[in-house]
């Protein structure tokens, strides 16, 4: 088990460590003076990501690591523009019996058996039979069913985690089953359908092994497309599958993102379009927003201070709760 994780920086401010992370990113830079070269990292554990600078003698380790591999490195942490980073004199491949891989993937809090359980409780509740077997024909088949079980729900923004995505589908299940009957419009397990398969192509938009990346195919094509072409597939080998049934699945997966600036090639247009894609907005910001006050608090921002800039959202954020409970402050 490594002795220092990124969310202990704090207590080790101007301190030199050695230890491992996983090699999120590294890029050769010109130095503003014009005087050479020097390295610019991301690493990263289980706790988060670190910005990282290599000034000298950096040439072996550029020429000996790669992006997603495990480092070893030595450096001294320090502060610099309000944001922690390292500063290496070291780095090197590090072997596979040095590291345990638990270590620097982030997982759920909740296991993953349990939340599938959770999910496919709800799924057999369905009264429409058919878009029982459409979910079913997903978490049963056995490349995509395990892979949803363990898949992040996103590279950095939300749920980025093992079984993120799992985490995100079952949490806006639970949130859509609660609102939706105010809303007699919607057509609740169509709803729940649509929330259940909105992110299914994020099993192949997105790598885990080492760190959370994106795969070719999910550059090139996006986790949107993938969804839609993934249900296609599953309502072919699902004899009599209504056709209208998955117009309208197919339409809440290509609009959930809500705009047209956002990627979605379409904008919500049904009851339960709008209802899914008002919800996993909401659901994404509020996993976000927890990440960033968990962040500020480690950073050592007072419970007066607003978080760093959240680019997703364009603003900074304020934990209102931890402001309330800290007595130090006053009234």
């Amino acid at each position: 088990m490594k002795d220092f994780y990124i969310a202990d920086a704090a207590r080790f401010e101007n301190a030199v460590v050695t230890t491992y992370f996983c090699l999120a990113s590294m890029a050769l830079r010109e130095k503003k003076t014009g005087n050479g070269q020097y390295l610019a990292l991301t690493l990263a554990d289980k706790t988060g990501s670190l910005e990282a600078r290599m000034w000298d003698d950096f040439v072996e380790a550029y020429a000996g690591c790669s992006e997603g591999c495990y480092v070893k490195v030595q450096g001294q942490v320090s502060k610099y523009q309000g944001k922690w980073q390292i500063t290496l004199t070291k780095m090197r491949n590090a072997a596979e019996s040095e590291v345990d891989t638990a270590d620097f993937q982030p997982v759920s809090e909740f296991p993953a058996e349990q939340m599938d359980a959770e999910l496919r409780a709800i799924v057999a509740g369905f009264a429409d039979e058919d878009l029982k077997a459409l979910v079913l024909a997903f978490l049963d088949d056995p490349e995509i069913g395990p892979a949803f079980r363990i898949a992040p729900a996103a590279k950095m923004l939300h749920h980025a985690w093992i079984s993120g995505l799992l985490e995100h589908v079952l949490t806006l299940v639970k949130v859509l089953r609660a609102v939706g009957p105010f809303y007699p419009e919607v057509n609740q397990d169509l709803l729940l359908t649509g929330a259940i398969l909105h992110d299914i192509g994020k099993v192949k938009e997105l790598s885990w092994k080492t760190s959370f990346n994106y795969t070719l195919e999910g550059q090139l094509i996006g986790h949107i497309s993938i969804a839609q072409g993934l249900v296609r597939e599953k309502v072919r080998e699902l004899p009599g599958f209504p056709e209208k049934k998955r117009v309208l699945v197919e339409h809440m997966i290509l609009s959930h993102h809500g705009k047209y600036e956002f990627g979605s090639p379409k904008l919500p247009m049904t009851p339960e379009a709008m209802l899914l894609s008002a919800m996993d907005d909401l659901e994404a910001k509020f996993a976000a927003l927890r990440r960033e006050f968990a962040a500020a608090a480690s950073a050592g921002k007072k419970s007066d201070e607003t978080t760093e800039w959240v680019r997703s959202m364009d603003r900074p954020l304020f934990n209102s709760a931890r402001w309330l409970e800290d007595e130090s402050l006053g009234h």
